[in-house]
């Protein structure tokens, strides 16, 4: 009826030309026999007394939906809905509570995340003497000369803001080498070192000012240094039921699509396994990461991409090829990631940085992504890369811009992941060339204060700027980057949707601070970051993102309300109930 009534309205309008009218009648009349003949036919489960947050053009609420099959049937009044009912049709009363479309995720790492804890939970350490008590809990238990490794660490989470020292970590742990592996950079003890057979002249082994000596904080480069034992195989049953297990936990915060960040087209095919076992309780956009080292050439290029069987898009509405990625720089809690300007004294001291012009690392030049991203614009993909510092932003913007003037990309949706700091000038140009942001509001939360302490005042004011973004014209998408731990809330980066929403709106960060309360968004916004935003991302929002006639029935019920319900209940909503194509795949009782 909504999208009769307007068409009505246009129709009335002077200026429409004489075809636009015969187009649009005949779209009624498509329409109406469109409602007629589903009137006929009962739907399989009907929703009433509801809430219904369609997301749609309008943000349009409604009281009741029908759904037949996979497909919504019908959005509107509870009188209107009724007609739907049959014999056979599951009716739930909701007793006024909301209804939002299903939560599409847009940047995680299902599978690494789904392996992280079969063995033993990993801790969630918050300061320097609940870090040394794990590591000493381990020695306790662990047989001399085993490794103790935490597997996702960040000593800028820590409540002290600072690494734990060698002499702290010799202490706790003298006869246990001990690597804290926090991704681009992290720390070993004495014993790790000793095993390792580490010196001082080697890439990547930060030295002591003092001594000369390993300080014990070293690069990713010297990762492969540590004579740390082999991860253990996991069989392909252990690796599915984990993989369905971890989708689970995603289901029960209302999350119906991910975005599986980075992976190979060896992953979609467990996914595809999964779905033909019945046993797949979310879609997934699959992005393939190109594992390009080296030089760079376009003949290497094309060789490794030719190679490659479908690109993005490719699938169906369970499963689709995702964009092209690559790695551009390293991560904002390491240092390492690549800055407008270098990363100062303060993180020189933090992060053992001796350069003063230091700005981070960089994968990739600018010709080297050149060659890439004309290659993958020829092919048809649509292009991504992980960047988490502005002059990464910059740098891709540059190559974005230079491979528009002869393959135009605004229409490829070519996106930055993570990015972080945007400025102005950045947020006019993705505008222009139609780039969209990825961004993982759980780094805003978790890292605003940390960042703050180590840039300064005037580069956090471009730190996640949600509200310059969306006034810019810019698609903002959300996403939590989760990697490892099983818990919502207290995974190393949270996929808690609900708590990263809370974060935009409010601009709190987990220390209970404000940062720049200027670039808070509103919950209508916040919501479309999670649904529409997220569905155009992946090339699908005229079928699902919002709840309409027509949309694969992806659907969630809220615990609370959250447009209406006090600001800081929104971080501790749930689902009650999360619809997948019309199946419950997640139910805690109404």
């Amino acid at each position: 009826y909504r999208i009769r009534r307007r068409i009505f309205r246009e129709l009335l309008t002077p200026h429409h030309m004489q075809m636009q009218i015969i187009n649009a009648t005949i779209m009624v009349l498509i329409l109406s026999a469109s409602f007629s003949c589903n009137r006929g036919q009962p739907a399989d489960l009907i929703l009433l007394n509801g809430k219904i947050i369609t997301v749609d053009s309008d943000f349009s609420i409604a009281e009741a939906v029908a759904i037949t099959n996979d497909r919504i049937t019908a959005v509107g009044t509870n009188r209107m809905i009724k007609r739907y009912s049959g014999s056979e049709s599951r009716v739930i009363d909701l007793e006024g509570k909301t209804v939002i479309p299903g939560i599409i995720e847009s940047h995680l790492h299902p599978a690494g995340a789904a392996y992280s804890e079969l063995d033993e939970e990993i801790p969630d350490v918050r300061t320097i003497d609940e870090l040394l008590g794990w590591i000493k809990d381990q020695a306790a238990v662990k047989k001399k000369g085993e490794w103790i490794i935490h597997p996702k660490f960040f000593s800028t989470r820590l409540k002290e803001l600072r690494q734990p020292s060698l002499e702290e970590l010799d202490n706790v742990a003298p006869d246990h080498p001990v690597f804290l592996n926090g991704s681009y950079a992290g720390m070993i003890n004495s014993e790790a070192i000793k095993r390792s057979s580490i010196s001082p002249g080697q890439p990547g082994i930060i030295l002591d000012e003092n001594s000369g000596l390993p300080s014990g904080f070293i690069k990713a480069s010297a990762f492969r240094l540590l004579n740390t034992p082999p991860r253990r195989e996991l069989t392909s049953r252990e690796r599915i039921d984990a993989l369905q297990a971890m989708l689970k936990r995603y289901n029960r915060y209302g999350i119906t699509s991910i975005f599986s960040a980075s992976g190979s087209y060896e992953s979609l095919e467990i996914f595809r396994s999964m779905h033909d076992r019945g046993i797949l309780t979310t879609r997934v956009f699959q992005n393939i990461s190109l594992p390009l080292r080296g030089e760079v050439t376009r003949e290497k290029v094309d060789a490794v991409l030719e190679g490659y069987r479908k690109v993005t898009g490719y699938g169906d509405e369970w499963l689709r090829i995702g964009q092209l990625k690559v790695l551009l720089d390293g991560g904002i809690l390491t240092g390492t990631a690549y800055l407008r300007e270098p990363w100062g004294e303060r993180a020189a001291t933090y992060f053992g940085i001796d350069d003063p012009d230091y700005r981070g690392i960089l994968n990739y030049t600018h010709e080297d992504l050149e060659k890439i991203v004309t290659a993958a614009t020829e092919l048809g993909w649509s292009f991504t890369a992980h960047s988490t510092g502005g002059g990464g932003v910059d740098i891709l913007l540059d190559v974005f811009e230079q491979v528009n003037q002869s393959h135009p990309v605004k229409e490829k949706r070519f996106s930055i992941i993570h990015g972080n700091f945007f400025t102005a000038e950045s947020i006019r140009r993705m505008k222009e060339l139609g780039v969209y942001a990825n961004m993982q509001p759980a780094w805003f939360e978790k890292d605003a204060d940390a960042m703050k302490y180590i840039l300064g005042e005037e580069r956090i004011s471009t730190f996640h700027p949600y509200r310059s973004m969306l006034d810019g014209g810019v698609m903002v998408n959300g996403g939590s980057d989760h990697m490892v731990k099983w818990d919502a809330n207290t995974a190393i980066n949270p996929y808690n949707p609900f708590v990263a929403m809370w974060t935009v709106i409010t601009r709190t960060t987990e220390r209970g601070t404000v940062i720049n309360p200027s670039e808070a968004i509103t919950r209508e916004e916040a919501l479309r970051m999670y649904t529409i935003n997220n569905a155009w991302a992946s090339f699908e929002e005229s079928v699902k993102g919002s709840i309409e006639p027509g949309k694969l029935a992806d659907m969630v019920i809220l615990s609370d309300d959250f447009l209406s319900c006090p600001v800081d209940n929104i971080r501790e909503i749930e689902s009650i109930m999360t619809i997948l194509g019309g199946n419950i795949v997640y139910e805690s009782g109404l």
